[in-house]
């Protein structure tokens, strides 16, 4: 009997029982096992925001999670309300992304305390807002060490623990300026689009390992960066910050503004088993806002 057939029968006994009043269930053809249970992953900026949400989502399917952030106290915080939540083993390390030697620590920290690393979700704060005449050369800098160098300095930390437990996955949280650049903001433009270059590379270089690196850009969630960029229009226009608000989703087809977990059900689903055949890839969740092709 052909799969097809199976699903066809299935549905329809399915469909009668479901008529004659019966709660029906199918473990093992409707419930998706992501296999994260017991996978240990490290997550960048997660405090809170988009960093946050991915770390709960991977808790929840059972990944034992390293969280970092510079601040401390609401990084214990979240760590605690993670651990409530889901009830799994959360390490929370104080980092800088953009200091190596931070970084170091936080990897270091993370495999002496799981013993390995199976997941790296590279995240950062963005670059402050500005244009060519608002920047100084040391604006410039500042933003490559935050996004693109944290980003190669967390990758030649995990790589290694990676190889040894026969693979892993990589996922560069960027934006969709690297697909279509957002006014004013000169810097994360410049710096997240190298970062693209960079993953599209090293999927290629660590695809014999088993290793997927894939980069997934969020348009307008709602977080506290949006909440700032979105002050800084609003006083640049003379406009109020729900104006400005009504400003930014005026381009997004599902007309508002994303959430933090709906962007995070896709970093769990390239993190888990189930996404086996995607790498070099760069994905936008920003409800149909960019434009381009590709």
């Amino acid at each position: 009997m052909t799969l097809y057939r199976h699903s066809v029968i299935l549905n329809l006994v399915k469909l009668i029982l479901f008529l004659k009043g019966c709660r029906v269930t199918s473990p093992h053809l409707n419930i998706m096992n992501l296999g994260l249970t017991d996978k240990i992953a490290v997550v960048g900026a997660s405090s809170k925001g988009l960093g946050r949400a991915i770390a709960l989502g991977l808790a929840q399917e059972g990944a034992k999670v390293t969280i970092c952030a510079r601040d401390s106290e609401t990084l214990k915080a979240t760590a605690d309300n993670i651990r409530k939540q889901t009830g799994t083993d959360v390490l929370a390390v104080p980092t800088d992304v953009s200091q190596p030697d931070q970084v170091e620590n936080l990897i270091n920290t993370a495999i002496d305390h799981f013993g390995g690393i199976d997941i790296l979700v590279n995240n950062a704060g963005g670059p402050r807002a500005g244009r060519f005449d608002d920047l100084a050369a040391q604006d410039y800098q500042d933003a490559v060490h935050l996004n693109l160098m944290s980003t190669i300095n967390l990758c030649r930390g995990v790589v290694p623990s990676m190889r040894e437990r026969g693979g892993g996955r990589i996922i560069n949280l960027t934006s969709v300026s690297v697909k279509q650049p957002v006014d004013n903001l000169m810097l994360s433009n410049m710096a997240r689009t190298g970062v693209i270059g960079f993953a599209k590379t090293l999927a290629t270089e660590l695809a014999p390992d088993k290793i997927l690196v894939n980069n997934v850009c969020p348009g307008i969630i709602f977080t506290d960066r949006i909440q700032q960029l979105a002050t800084v229009r609003a006083e640049e226009a003379g406009i109020t910050f729900d104006e400005a608000l009504e400003k930014m989703t005026a381009d997004i087809p599902l007309g508002r503004i994303g959430d933090p977990d709906e962007f995070a059900t896709l970093i769990v689903f390239l993190a888990s088993e189930r996404a086996s055949y995607i790498t070099g890839t760069t994905i936008q969740v920003d409800g149909g806002m960019v434009k381009s092709l590709l």
